[in-house]
C-alpha cells in the first residue's frame, strides 16, 4: 500500500470510529429513555438524540466519506487490504450509498419522531390508547413511506424495508418461506389441540415475589456466561438489549408477579443477544464490524438459548431445584410436569409470550400487515381491525383490547417495520446451528443436564459470535452447517418436540 493509500485508509478508519462513538452515546440515551428517563424530559432528550444521530449521519454521508470510500474501493486499493479492512470498506459503502439518497433533515426528523413515540406508545398501551398513539404511527409510516421513494423499492416496497435488517432477503424470498413453514405448522397446531394429553399448567398460576424472580434470573444469566462486568440487568415496558460495545451489553427484562416463566425466558432471550455482543472479536472492537451481522442471526442466538436450550428437559432436570428453593411450597412438582406446562401449545394474544411453535404465527401475522402497509397502503387507523382478523384467522382468538392488540409490540414506534420477520428467520437458524452443533458437540444434552452451558457459549463464540459483522449472514450460515438457509430443520425439531410432549 502506498503512503497515500495509508493516508486514505487511516482517516476512513478515524471517521468510522468518531461514528461508532456517536451510536454508542445515542444507545446509552436510548437505554435511560426506555429505563426510567422522567416522563417530562422526554421531548428534550429526544431533540437531543435528534442532533447527535443528525451529526453521525452527517459524517456517514459527507462529501469527504464518499471520496475516502471511492479511492478505497479502487480494485487495486481493496485487494491490498486485510480482511477486516476490506469487509469495513464495503460495509460503509454500502451504508454510504443508502444513507446518501436520506435529506439529512428527513432523517433527524424521522430519529426525533420515533424517539418521541417510542416513550408516548408505552402511556398509550398503559392506557389502553390506540386513538391517542394514532397520530404518531401516521406520521412514521409516512416518513417510512418517503425514505423507501428516495432509496428506491425493489420488486417490492417492502423489500427495502427487510434489507435494513437481513440484507438481500426479499419478500419473493419470504413468501415461499413462510408459506412453506405455515402449511405445516397449522395442521401439527391442530393435532396437538386435539390431543387428550394436555400438559397441566394449573401449577403455574400463583403469585410470584419478582424479588425472588430477579434473583433467579441473574442466577441463571451467570449460567449461561453473561458478563455482569460488561452488562446490566433492568426493568423495562418491553425487554430489550442493547450493545454499546463488547464491555458494556445491557438487557432488560419484564417482572409479572402472576407469571414466573414471562421474565425468566425474557431474560434468558435477551441473554442470547448480550451473549453474541459480548463475545465479538477484540480486532473488531471501535469499528461498525463491532455487531451483529443481522437481526435474524442476532434472534437465532436469543431464541436458541430461550427455548432450545431454556426450554428443553435436560436444563429442567438441573435447574428445577434452583427454582424451588426460590419459591418455596410453590413449584412442588415433577420435572416432567413442568417442562410439559412451560412447554404448552396453545394460542395466545400476546407475542413475546407465545409458545414456540405458534411464535411463528404471530410473526407471519405482523409480516403481513407491514406488507400491506407499504405495498398496499393501508392506514394506520385500519390497523386494529385487520390485526383482530388476522388473529381471529390464524389463532383463533381476538384481542379483547388494543393493548393486548395492535399496541403490544415496541416496534413500529420505533420505526422498525421490516424487523418482525427476523424472529421467525432466527427460529430457522437456530434450529440449522443446533442441528450442526448436536453432531460436533455429541455430549451437548448432558452438558446442559449438568448445568455445563459455557462449552455451548464458547460454540457459538468460535462459528458466529466473535466474527460480528464481519460475514454475511448466508456467509454465516453455510460456513457453520454447510448449507444454505433451510426451513425444514425447524419444523424437524419443532414435530419431534411436540409429538413427544403431547404423545402424539
Amino acid at each position: 500500500m502506498t503512503a497515500v493509500d495509508k493516508k486514505t485508509l487511516d482517516r476512513f478508519r478515524e471517521l468510522d470510529q468518531t461514528i461508532k462513538s456517536y451510536h454508542e452515546a445515542l444507545g446509552v440515551l436510548y437505554w435511560d429513555l426506555r429505563t426510567g428517563a422522567p416522563r417530562k424530559g422526554v421531548a428534550t432528550r429526544s431533540e437531543a438524540i435528534g442532533v447527535l444521530s443528525a451529526e453521525a449521519f452527517r459524517l456517514t454521508t459527507s462529501d469527504e466519506m464518499g471520496e475516502l470510500l471511492e479511492r478505497l474501493s479502487e480494485q487495486q486499493v481493496l485487494a491490498s487490504l486485510d480482511e477486516v479492512q476490506a469487509k469495513l470498506v464495503r460495509e460503509n459503502k454500502l451504508q454510504y450509498d443508502k444513507s446518501k439518497k436520506i435529506p439529512p433533515k428527513l432523517n433527524q426528523e424521522f430519529v426525533i419522531l420515533t424517539s418521541q413515540a417510542e416513550s408516548y406508545w408505552e402511556e398509550a398501551k398503559e392506557k389502553d390508547d390506540y386513538a391517542g398513539f394514532q397520530p404518531y404511527l401516521d406520521k412514521i409510516i409516512d416518513l417510512t413511506n418517503q425514505m423507501i421513494d428516495l432509496r428506491g423499492a425493489g420488486a417490492s416496497r417492502y423489500d427495502t424495508l427487510l434489507d435494513d435488517y437481513e440484507p438481500g432477503l426479499t419478500t419473493a424470498q419470504l413468501d415461499q418461506v413462510f408459506g412453506e413453514l405455515r402449511s405445516k405448522l397449522v395442521p401439527l397446531a391442530a393435532s396437538i389441540a386435539a390431543s387428550s394429553h394436555q400438559p397441566d399448567t394449573s401449577f403455574l398460576r400463583q403469585t410470584y415475589s419478582k424479588a425472588a424472580q430477579k434473583d433467579f434470573s441473574l442466577y441463571i444469566l451467570r449460567q449461561m456466561g453473561y458478563d455482569f462486568d460488561a452488562g446490566r440487568l433492568d426493568e423495562s415496558v418491553h425487554p430489550f438489549a442493547t450493545g454499546l460495545n463488547p464491555g458494556d451489553v445491557r438487557i432488560t427484562t419484564r417482572y409479572l408477579e402472576e407469571d414466573v416463566t414471562s421474565a425468566l425466558f425474557g431474560t434468558i432471550h435477551e441473554g442470547g443477544h448480550a451473549l453474541y455482543e459480548q463475545n465479538i472479536g477484540k480486532e473488531l472492537i471501535g469499528t461498525s464490524l463491532s455487531e451483529g451481522t443481522s437481526m435474524g442471526i442476532h434472534e437465532s442466538q436469543s431464541r436458541f438459548w430461550e427455548n432450545m436450550i431454556g426450554r428443553s428437559r435436560p436444563f429442567w432436570e438441573r435447574y428445577m431445584g434452583e427454582l424451588r428453593q426460590r419459591f418455596p411450597g410453590q413449584l412442588d412438582v415433577p420435572v416432567e410436569q413442568f417442562y410439559r406446562g412451560i412447554n404448552v401449545v396453545s394460542p395466545s394474544l400476546i407475542r413475546i409470550e407465545a409458545d414456540e411453535l405458534t411464535y411463528n404465527l404471530h410473526i407471519i401475522i405482523r409480516y403481513e400487515i407491514e406488507k400491506m402497509i407499504f405495498n398496499e397502503g393501508v392506514k394506520a387507523a385500519e390497523l386494529p381491525e385487520i390485526w383482530n382478523a388476522k388473529y381471529k384467522e390464524y389463532l383463533g382468538i381476538v384481542p379483547p383490547t388494543n393493548r393486548d392488540g395492535v399496541l403490544q409490540d415496541v416496534h413500529w414506534s420505533g420505526g422498525a417495520f421490516g424487523y418482525f420477520p427476523s424472529y421467525a428467520l432466527g427460529n430457522m437458524y437456530a434450529a440449522q446451528f443446533m442441528d450442526t452443533m448436536e453432531r460436533e458437540l455429541p455430549q451437548l444434552w448432558s452438558l446442559v443436564g449438568s448445568g455445563e452451558l459455557l462449552p455451548i457459549k464458547e460454540w457459538l463464540t468460535e462459528r458466529i459470535y466473535k466474527f460480528g459483522k464481519l460475514q454475511t449472514p448466508s456467509e454465516i450460515i453455510e460456513r457453520v452447517t454447510g448449507q444454505p438457509l433451510d426451513s425444514s430443520y425447524l419444523f424437524r425439531y419443532l414435530e419431534s418436540k411436540y409429538k413427544d410432549i403431547y404423545k402424539l
